[in-house]
């Protein structure tokens, strides 16, 4: 079968240590998993179980060592940063157990669910769905993924955001309010996860707007930092 069209290319993050690529095909964000962050968003952590929205997969921007050019989107005056922990499925399932849930992860990246908050304020005050906000062109910053065969499965540690080098979000991975295991095993109950899937786990407090001319730098221990310039 011929298609009508070119095929478009498929969204592929590098693999440290290899030549390889790992092919993405959907992208699941989890909101407010940081019980500090839950709170500066005017939620209460205790309370709601998780809930999750989607970025298309091309919505991702793969941002390599050196510093990256990052685009500032059009339609906002209010654009921010949040900085996330990135889990790769290599496998799937439906209602997968939270304890055999990292099973089917391959590895972590450095990841920023950038969003256009002043559009995604004006979509909550009248019950629309977020896309506009959450889905724009590169929108979804994220750096090469550490296998878990070298890494592991990180559960604690720092994962910070400065902004020309003032620390803006400080977190631990600790700290999270659903696991990645248990975030996996909930989404399996909705959606059958599949290998090239990616989880954005949530993000700390000290979300903020970020301005054109201003570098950020998200790191996260033992995956290392990424750094982006907005243009």
């Amino acid at each position: 079968m011929l298609s009508v069209i070119q095929n478009p290319p498929r969204i592929a993050l590098p693999i440290v240590g290899s030549s390889d690529f790992f092919p993405v095909r959907r992208v699941y964000c989890v909101g407010r998993n940081y019980a500090a962050h839950a709170r500066e968003m005017g939620a209460d952590p205790d309370r709601e179980p998780p809930f999750f929205f989607m970025k298309p997969a091309d919505a991702l921007q793969i941002v390599g060592p050196e510093p990256t050019a990052h685009a500032y989107p059009p339609k906002t005056a209010n654009y921010h940063f949040e900085v996330e922990m990135v889990a790769a499925l290599a496998s799937g399932g439906s209602d997968i157990p939270a304890e055999t849930a990292l099973e089917h992860v391959y590895g972590y990246a450095i990841g920023l669910d950038m969003t256009r908050r002043d559009v995604q304020d004006e979509a909550k005050k009248m019950s629309r769905p977020w896309d506009t906000a959450k889905a724009a062109d590169g929108s979804g910053p994220v750096g090469a993924l550490h296998p878990v065969s070298v890494i592991g499965h990180p559960a604690k540690g720092a994962i910070t955001l400065s902004v020309d080098g003032e620390i803006r979000q400080k977190g631990d991975l600790a700290d999270m309010i659903w696991s990645v295991a248990e975030q996996i095993a909930y989404l399996s109950g909705y959606f059958v996860l599949q290998a090239g899937d990616l989880i954005f786990t949530g993000t700390p407090s000290g979300v903020g707007p970020v301005q054109r001319g201003q570098r950020m730098v998200a790191a996260i221990d033992g995956l290392g930092a990424i750094t982006l310039d907005v243009v």
